[in-house]
């Protein structure tokens, strides 16, 4: 379908009636049940939420539909353009299933088919393969509207610290701080470590000759000039297929693998029930799990590679690692095992690390922050660097501490984004797993609420002496009259 298909605004308007029937029968909304802190330094929120993306806005809508309403999610980005959908992400399409329902928190009228067949008509949604890109992102631009869930953008956090007495200080980049009881960093693929660039290109390349795939790229400067990509996993065919179609003259990945990956195994993952009942794995299970998935790049649809390797400029390599790159007369220069290339600039597909030492935000805690390495016995010959750099997890997703004494600083602190793939398997930033995932971080955030403050709780508990009854015995005469 075309992006640009006109939007039904009758239909639209009768989903959102219906949205609000519903939400109403389930009664999804209530006054607040937690007790208020208060702080020299400012307001304090119950939790604030650390990224406006897919994520970010359904963990609000949990928090909301459990009773919690003192809350903020904060994004970086201006209004509409959260989340990677509208800044880095180039895919025509999700990779997903069109029929997911991962952050509609089982309200019907919430979920994307909905949506979409008022927006655009049932016989649109029966001849979609996959949700495009841009689509997508106006679904979740109208699942925050729609659900009025508090967002602050343009609001980039630089640092996250203990304030005392169980709240920590949000600092933002203008200079301005939040204080919350909870923290939530749902902070999306890249926001449990960082993109992964080689030290042979950090070391070799001016900056000005190379990106990330997460990073801007000036395609219209680029028109009919050749370009080299590392990688070839999905977002190495994402960037080639748009490349060539902003009209840059060759595109050529290089793949060290000797053949096309072809397995994806979060297909599996989703048939088997695996991304609900991973968690109940032993670490040693989610360990030699993890280590295989790890082991798959994640294929191309077959409509993204049928696309890319259509256009007459593009160029596949595989068996072909970089072994040496250099900037020669305002070119890099790649050599391969078989073949020495010239491109006018090149871009990386080569991933992430998942490590909270390398997140600039928690400077202060990652100290304290136990990893997989720490935590989990493996044979010698079994030990993955990759997976010992993540965060080792509690039930909830929150981070749990190196020592005891460490626990303090990090009682309020949750990490659903990438990083939670191996304590958690796929939950904060796969579509696939979103739909069994957020309802244990929004149960492990309200019943965190809830317990630090049990003992004032239960005191007014025990002295509750509203009388709801107001029947007497024996009845008075004049109730006996009325009866008769």
């Amino acid at each position: 379908m075309s992006e640009k298909q006109p939007v039904d605004i009758q239909a639209l308007a009768a989903l959102e009636a219906d949205l609000a029937r519903q939400l109403a029968l389930v009664d999804s909304f209530g006054p607040d049940w937690t007790r208020p802190r208060t702080h020299p330094d400012g307001p304090v929120y119950d939790v604030v939420i650390v990224g406006g993306g897919q994520s970010g806005l359904a963990t609000a809508f949990g928090l909301k539909r459990e009773r919690i309403n003192n809350i903020l999610v904060l994004d970086e980005n201006p209004e509409g353009f959260e989340g990677p959908w509208e800044t880095y992400a180039r895919m025509i399409t999700l990779r997903t299933p069109k029929g997911l329902t991962p952050i509609d928190m089982g309200i019907p009228a919430l979920t994307p088919q909905a949506w979409f067949t008022a927006c655009f008509g049932a016989a649109a949604w029966e001849a979609l393969d996959k949700i495009p890109r841009g689509v997508w992102m106006d679904y979740l631009r109208w699942y925050r509207r729609v659900l009025n869930l508090p967002v602050r953008n343009d609001a980039k956090v630089t640092g996250i610290t203990p304030a005392g007495e169980g709240i920590y200080s949000v600092a933002l980049a203008d200079g301005d701080a939040v204080l919350a009881r909870k923290v939530v960093l749902a902070t999306g693929i890249q926001g449990g470590g960082e993109w992964h660039t080689p030290a042979m290109i950090r070391e070799n390349l001016p900056r000005h000759a190379y990106a990330h795939t997460s990073e801007p790229i000036d395609l219209a400067a680029l028109k009919g000039k050749r370009i080299g990509i590392l990688g070839g996993g999905a977002s190495a065919f994402d960037n080639a297929n748009h490349a060539l179609g902003q009209g840059v003259g060759e595109v050529h990945v290089f793949m060290r693998r000797k053949a096309l990956p072809r397995i994806n195994p979060i297909r599996f993952m989703e048939r088997v029930g695996f991304t609900a009942r991973y968690p109940a794995l032993s670490d040693a299970e989610k360990y030699r799990a993890m280590a295989a998935f790890l082991s798959h790049n994640q294929p191309p649809t077959n409509d993204t590679f049928n696309r890319a390797a259509s256009w007459p400029g593009f160029g596949l390599h595989l068996g072909s690692p970089w072994t040496d790159v250099a900037f020669e007369d305002g070119q890099v220069i790649v050599t391969t095992p078989h073949d020495r290339f010239a491109f006018d600039f090149v871009i990386l597909s080569t991933g992430l690390i998942s490590d909270p030492r390398l997140r600039p935000e928690l400077a202060g805690l990652a100290p304290y922050i136990a990893l997989w390495g720490d935590k989990v016995a493996m044979p010698e010959a079994e030990r993955n660097a990759l997976i010992d750099a993540h965060p080792y997890l509690g039930e909830a997703f929150e981070f749990t501490p190196r020592t005891a004494e460490a626990a303090p600083l990090l009682h309020g602190l949750f990490a659903f984004n990438y990083s939670a793939l191996i304590s958690l398997g796929l939950s904060a930033s796969a579509l696939s797993g979103m739909k069994n995932a957020l309802p244990r971080l929004v149960r492990g955030i309200a019943d965190q609420l809830f317990l630090d403050d049990r003992e004032a709780l239960l005191a007014q508990f025990i002295a509750y002496d509203e009388q709801e009854f107001v029947g007497e015995w024996p009845r008075p005469a004049s109730a006996v009259e009325a009866a008769a």
